[in-house]
């Protein structure tokens, strides 16, 4: 049986975030969506979260934690996104990780999942595009900075290739998988399925789209 819950998304704008806000409202979770800037709300609010306008790049880590009090799970899903240069993929997709993971510890919401990418666990390769570059590193970094936290129950997810295509329902989720493309409607699917399964917490996976249903494939790295 699900248990329905408070969960707060950062990056609520994004086309995953909202995906997940969707799914998670629709089986009657209360979800909330941090958002940079005001006219991004009604999407949010389409999707059934409660927008919370809060910029991750200067915000104070207490008023972060008063967002996600009473919360039972956080959700980094934010990114500087395309178009950004090197130093807002530091401040993004790093250091806004990292005062995200500072408030929830503050607040005292273990459960906190993070949406990754591939390829951040060591150097870019030689000849990588120096943004890309940067992405990739500030992903590892921040990873790397969450899986230190003995205060946090901590699930990484690294999706492959992301697209916009209809979800399938079935994917490979392992700790490798290998490299491939997934929808952003499955990587929503899985985010709502770790997040029902506290046992995947210290588990950093990998995602693309494969045969396995995602309940069966969640259960399977849970077990």
């Amino acid at each position: 049986m699900v248990v329905l819950m408070r969960i707060v998304i950062a990056g609520g704008h994004g086309r995953i975030a909202l995906r997940l806000a969707r799914l998670l409202h629709g089986r009657g979770d209360e979800v909330a969506g941090i958002i940079r800037r005001p006219e991004q709300a009604g999407d949010v609010s389409a999707a059934g979260a409660e927008p919370v306008v809060c910029d991750l790049e200067s915000a104070p880590v207490a008023d972060v934690a008063g967002h996600l009090a009473g919360a039972d799970a956080a959700v980094f899903a934010a990114g500087a996104g395309p178009g950004s240069g090197a130093a807002r993929k530091d401040t993004v997709d790093r250091a806004a990780c990292a005062l995200f993971a500072d408030a929830a510890e503050a607040a005292g919401v273990r459960r906190f999942v993070v949406v990754s990418a591939m390829g951040t666990d060591g150097e870019p390769p030689e000849g990588t595009d120096p943004v890309f570059a940067a992405y990739l590193r500030a992903k590892g970094a921040a990873d790397a900075d969450v899986r230190s936290r003995a205060g946090l129950d901590w699930t990484v997810l690294r999706p492959g290739r992301l697209t916009d295509e209809p979800g399938t329902g079935t994917v490979a989720l392992a700790a490798s998988t290998g490299r491939g493309p997934v929808t952003r409607d499955d990587v929503a699917a899985v985010l709502a399925a770790l997040l029902d399964t506290p046992e995947t917490a210290g588990l950093t996976l990998e995602l693309i789209g494969g045969n396995v249903p995602v309940d069966k494939a969640v259960a399977t790295v849970a077990g």
